[in-house]
């Protein structure tokens, strides 16, 4: 029996969830024996030689002119920062804990737009964004016992990729995706390995580490793949919220790899975020828009680098 393309492309943004939250796993495994900026320079130079493959097949490449366009530095630098700061928690916090402030990004992009943008934003979706990063705050647990300042950098990860889509709507609309993603890569891997000189934190690095960072960068690449054919085959009213089975994976892998059991605090504050995010999504197609929300469920709806 057939299903119908809202269902085929929910099922397609489960698979694309799954494959960035096995990226994370490995990368927190990896990151147990190799510095951060190592894994940002191996990973990166994998992930920049298959976007470049892909970005030429697909013709992306034919006017590197469009690279000196202002946005795309500003763009890059917000995802450098993005990403060194999410992978800077991950390493010390669980799983699930860093994936759940992530999925703050659209409630994040969806202020920026208001208060830099002067994107029209209504009293209840204020009370969204409101109730999604109480949830926030939840988690992180400022002032408490729980708190840990890594969490600080999972939320600046937030601030840092919400800064990143909405500088990309100012890129202007004739430069190909896969040109950006591009040069965005590369330059990531070329920071991992300024942050790599700079610590001078380089440790020997095994074949089957090797392959695990390849797998990661096939992982990235996979979940951007599904991503899109997710956007293109369903309804964004539908499909977005699908994008939150990534706690799902969060947990379960959290689990099965970590040992990591939520405590009530995280489920708590995810619960917040979760219901908080699909009341923005509910309300943007009540008036009308289709963004910022349902954009930060596009490709761009985590770190390049990541």
């Amino acid at each position: 029996m057939p299903i119908s393309s809202n269902l085929r492309a929910a099922l397609f943004m489960v698979i694309a969830m799954a494959g960035f939250t096995a990226n994370d796993t490995i990368i927190k495994q990896l990151m147990v024996s190799m510095g951060l900026g190592q894994v940002m320079l191996i990973r990166g130079i994998f992930a920049t030689a298959m976007i470049f493959i892909l970005a030429w097949n697909r013709g992306a490449l034919a006017r590197p002119r469009q690279l000196l366009h202002p946005t795309m530095a500003l763009r890059a630098v917000c995802e450098m920062m993005s990403t060194v700061c999410f992978l800077g928690a991950l390493a010390h916090m669980p799983l699930a804990n860093a994936s759940a402030v992530l999925q703050a990004l659209p409630l994040a992009v969806t202020m920026g737009a208001a208060l830099f943008l002067g994107e029209q934003v209504g009293w209840r979706r204020w009370l969204a964004i409101l109730f999604g990063f109480t949830g926030v705050m939840i988690i992180v647990q400022p002032g408490f016992d729980g708190f840990s300042v890594y969490s600080l950098l999972a939320l600046g990860s937030v601030v840092f990729a919400a800064g990143r889509d909405l500088i990309t709507r100012h890129i202007p609309g004739d430069v190909p995706s896969l040109l950006v993603s591009t040069m965005t890569a590369l330059m990531v891997a070329l920071f991992g390995g300024v942050l790599t000189v700079v610590s001078g934190d380089w440790a020997p690095v095994s074949t089957g580490s090797l392959g695990l960072l390849l797998m990661t960068a096939v992982l990235l690449l996979v979940g951007y793949q599904f991503i899109i054919m997710s956007m293109r085959e369903g309804d964004i009213s539908f499909v977005a919220p699908f994008r939150y089975t990534a706690l799902i994976w969060a947990l379960v892998l959290g689990y099965l790899v970590f040992g990591e059991v939520p405590g009530f605090a995280m489920i708590a504050g995810a619960s917040f975020i979760v219901l908080s995010g699909l009341y923005a999504l509910y309300r943007e197609q009540v008036v009308g828009k289709g963004k910022p929300a349902a954009e930060s469920t596009s490709p761009n709806m985590a770190p390049d680098g990541l």
